[in-house]
């Protein structure tokens, strides 16, 4: 059976229908006793869900240059 990580670093794959079936039971078989596990598969269909309504607008430039420097200063990150 899965363990809660592997649920969490899977579930970008569940709802994307990106799954082999043997892994998908496991996802399955897992979600079914654990409560945690399937109260953060709906928060996250609703994220996607939530996040699919939103207009497609670019950020405003000076945003856009602040989330870049910040993304580039987190991957450099040493783990």
């Amino acid at each position: 059976m899965l363990t809660c990580q592997q649920v969490t670093e899977l579930v970008t794959r569940y709802l994307e229908g990106q799954m082999e079936w043997r892994q998908r039971v496991a996802f399955w078989c897992h979600l079914a006793v654990c409560p945690h596990c399937r109260r953060y598969v709906r928060q996250m269909r609703v994220t996607i869900a939530t996040l699919g309504k939103l207009p497609e607008e670019p950020p405003p430039p000076q945003e856009r240059k602040a989330l870049l420097e910040h993304y580039r200063a987190w991957s450099q990150k040493p783990e």
